[in-house]
């Protein structure tokens, strides 16, 4: 996620600079043409080319509406994640005690129960983020052409690759125990950790650590945990329908391609330097609408891995803060710092 309150000029240049080159050589083109051969069948009327151009524009919009939904929906899911996760760590902290265990049990065991259910929890943000950011097909990373080779570089310097380091793994070895690495194994590891909270669950049930109420009230947050997990998976797992997504960039591509068609003969009405005047403005529109085709397209997959993700690994280190103070822990970790304007 950018936390600039703007973009400068050169981010957005590397943004869409490759797009700016082959407008400007195309529109160059078809203005020199227009200069030496003065073939009048070359323009088109501009009544068609503004209904085309209006066209594109509500297409455009329609699809930038819903990839906008798509980012903000991720955004209140891993909103409801937090909540749910503090909610789990203080039901966690005042359920399991001895209030209703027939012997005695001191509190170092109790804590050490608490404990491991906190941080388990803790291992499955880390792990649910890490599956979240594994490509799919239509992501751009994904793509073996030119695409695929900026997506790289992007993610390097405005992406997952500004930290250098495994978190996951690295946290998963901190948060679930010895006996529990197998389930770094499974297919979906984060399904198997919240299986696993379940299964403790039962087992205090049993201990009469908890009782039947408790029981079923923290079981209800770990089902919202699937629910959320579920429904962040609907959104990496499932794109945005590819006759809107593929679409517009054709019409927009048809649109740019007619587009010095018709500024041409309208600027060369001007004067004798019409011609040469209508070069810039038709770069201009032409980016505008290369941009809102390029916003779209990368605000689409919320999970991808780019600088307009959901900050998943700072949500998750907040979480982590906040969890373990719970546990009375003072030895922390530091809150995740942006990098290059970005925050992960």
């Amino acid at each position: 996620m950018y936390v600039e309150k703007n973009f400068s000029v050169i981010s957005i240049l590397r943004f869409s600079g490759a797009h700016l080159i082959w407008i400007s050589m195309w529109t160059v083109f078809v203005a020199v043409l227009f200069e030496l051969t003065h073939w009048e069948w070359l323009h088109i009327p501009w009544l068609p080319l503004s209904v085309i151009g209006t066209a594109v524009a509500f297409y455009i919009g329609f699809k930038n509406n819903q990839a906008y939904d798509r980012l903000w929906e991720a955004r209140k899911i891993w909103g409801a994640i937090v909540n749910s996760s503090r909610a789990w760590g203080s039901a966690v902290k005042g359920f399991v005690s001895d209030q209703f265990i027939a012997g005695e049990i001191s509190e170092a065991d109790l804590q050490a129960a608490r404990k491991k259910l906190i941080y388990r929890h803790i291992g499955w943000l880390y792990a649910l983020r890490s599956q979240l950011l594994v490509p799919t097909g239509w992501e751009h990373i994904s793509q073996g052409s030119h695409i695929g080779r900026i997506a790289e570089k992007r993610m390097k310097t405005y992406g997952v690759g500004l930290l250098t380091d495994d978190v996951t793994m690295e946290q998963l070895g901190q948060y679930l125990g010895a006996e529990e690495q197998r389930l770094i194994n499974y297919k979906n590891t984060a399904t198997q950790i919240i299986d696993q909270q379940a299964q403790d669950l039962a087992t205090l049930r049993k201990q009469d650590l908890i009782d039947d109420f408790r029981h079923m009230e923290l079981q209800q947050i770990l089902y919202d945990f699937y629910e959320h997990q579920g429904k962040a998976e609907r959104i990496k797992k499932f794109p945005l329908p590819r006759q809107y997504a593929n679409m517009s960039l054709i019409f927009v591509g048809i649109f740019i391609f007619l587009l010095p068609l018709g500024m041409v003969a309208e600027f060369h009405q001007l004067g004798e330097y019409g011609a040469w005047v209508s070069v810039p403005f038709t770069i201009l529109v032409s980016w505008i609408f290369i941009m809102m085709e390029l916003v779209g397209d990368y605000s689409e997959k919320p999970f991808e891995g780019l600088g307009n993700d959901i900050p998943m690994l700072s949500l998750c280190r907040t979480i982590e803060i906040d969890l373990r103070e719970m546990l009375g822990e003072t030895d922390l970790p530091e809150p995740i710092a942006a990098v290059n304007g970005v925050l992960m």
